[in-house]
């Protein structure tokens, strides 16, 4: 595949990365409680939001770390090992939260456990998501310099 190829599909990856994580994890579920009648009800419904959104991350990861490999080793090496660290953060803190941390909300709901805990801990793998696939399309838009 073509170099300029490979970066457009990156950075498309990369967008739709990002732009799903922050429209899931920032208007839709906090819409789901606002306008649900039931908390439970809406918490079921963002888990499965979520469940959804770990297996784009997951497919959407695996694309880009097939794009972010460079075709021959070179000085873009040392960036596309950030941005493939990057990536597979991202899609390491999805599996942690699909099938660590979920299980434990579910399971703090119906037992009575720490539910804060486990939603905290949730949000902030979530918000680590985010934050990977905000500074990989960061890095990958950036507009090249001119020197």
């Amino acid at each position: 595949m073509p170099d300029a190829l490979r970066q457009r599909v990156a950075l498309m990856a990369a967008a739709l990365w990002w732009g799903s994580l922050t429209t899931i994890g920032f208007l839709v579920v906090p819409m789901l409680f606002a306008q649900m009648g039931s908390p439970p009800v809406a918490g079921a419904m963002a888990a499965k939001l979520f469940s959804a959104q770990t297996w784009g991350t997951l497919a959407l990861g695996l694309l880009l770390l097939m794009t972010l490999q460079p075709n021959e080793p070179d000085t873009r090496m040392e960036r596309s090992s950030l941005a493939i660290g990057l990536v597979a953060l991202g899609m390491l803190l999805a599996l942690l939260v699909e099938f660590a941390i979920s299980p434990r909300i579910v399971s703090a709901r119906s037992t009575g456990g720490d539910l804060r805990l486990w939603h905290g801990l949730g949000s902030a793998m979530y918000f680590g998501q985010w934050a990977c696939s905000l500074a990989l399309f960061w890095r990958l838009s950036r507009i090249p310099s001119s020197d």
